[in-house]
């Protein structure tokens, strides 16, 4: 069974921009696959119903990412009938994608409340999947279609949500022309997804590729490089040390912590964090963390300024760096950009 709701898969969507789609029968490789799109930043992912079996495979990847990473949302794709579409909704698929628009699978996500995204070449298929409960149509073939039938159709049809899919290419070029068409996202198979990665293992390769697709997405919409504070950061003094300082947050404002290695970190339901770090450091009160939308050209940015930076630490979703020199009140800021 679905563990989300459409409204906030479809919210997701919209957010990343990035829905990724591949078929992968080895369970083992298809974990990797998923891992890359989500350390990338397309946390949202769609498998394909394509080969024998598909739907053990994709049940076992279910369960993987349920406990491993369950900030991840697996959705079933090229599902043709309702039968399908029950399949794989009851295999724990959060959302069910179709390349043709079927009424019957329609009702079906209707009645288990998950997104259904139904593939449509027309304005008439498109006005009628939105009457039977579509929030996102999947335009196919996108390589036909092209970017101006998204444009035109958004004209008269402002609040339609359209996502094109087959032969959108992992180029800035390619994916800015569809974001500034209109589109909500962009869904991509084989062209981001390469298949002579997979054979090599190279993953780190479709990462890279997840991510730069994200960029330009971003970068289509005119989201601005720097997104505001991330969280900002308490040091330890005489008087209290990290644990007692993160204590009182937690329990005068009822904050989860979360320990780290050389930090605590706080956070409510909404945005932003206060980090309690373990140990002082000399002349430094506090930093700031400022949230960025593309790590590099905000590096590049800062020091076309004459602002240096220290060493970058880059890990597993997440790249940050410190600039060397403190603002007026001499606290320590610093970059982070998370995928």
């Amino acid at each position: 069974m679905p563990r989300l709701l459409k409204h906030e898969v479809v919210a997701k969507i919209a957010e990343i921009g990035l829905l990724p789609t591949f078929y992968e029968g080895n369970l083992e490789t298809a974990k990797k696959i998923v891992t890359a799109c989500a350390d990338g930043g397309a946390k949202v992912v769609e498998f394909t119903n394509r080969g024998a079996l598909a739907y053990q495979v994709f049940s076992e990847l279910v369960k993987w990412c349920d406990k491993e990473f369950p900030d991840i949302i697996l959705g079933a794709g090229t599902i043709l009938e309702p039968s399908a579409a029950s399949l794989y909704i009851n295999c724990g698929a959060n959302f069910i994608v179709g390349p043709v628009f079927n009424p019957e699978v329609a009702k079906t996500c209707n009645r288990y409340k998950i997104a259904y995204v139904p593939g449509c070449s027309t304005p008439s298929e498109i006005s009628r999947a939105e009457e039977m409960g579509a929030d996102v149509i999947k335009i196919f073939p996108a390589d036909v279609l092209g970017p101006q039938f998204i444009k035109d159709i958004l004209g008269p049809c402002p609040l339609s949500r359209l996502m094109p899919s087959g032969g959108v290419e992992a180029t800035k070029e390619s994916i800015s022309s569809w974001i500034k068409a209109g589109a909500v996202a962009v869904n991509m198979g084989s062209n981001l997804i390469v298949k002579d990665f997979v054979k090599a293992g190279d993953f780190e390769a479709i990462k890279k590729r997840v991510e730069n697709c994200i960029q330009w997405i971003r970068e289509a919409r005119g989201m601005p490089l720097f997104l505001g504070v991330e969280h900002v950061a308490i040091y330890p003094t005489e008087k209290a040390d990290a644990y007692a300082i993160a204590d009182w947050y937690a329990q005068t404002f009822g904050f989860s912590k979360k320990e780290g290695q050389s930090s605590i970190m706080l956070s409510g339901v909404g945005t932003g964090k206060i980090e309690v770090m373990k140990s002082p450091e000399a002349d430094v009160r506090g930093h700031v963390a400022v949230y960025v939308s593309n790590f590099e050209a905000a590096c590049n940015y800062l020091k076309e300024k004459g602002i240096e930076l220290e060493e970058p630490t880059i890990k597993a979703g997440v790249k940050a760096v410190y600039l060397k020199e403190k603002d007026p009140a001499g606290n320590k800021v610093h970059l982070v950009y998370r995928s």
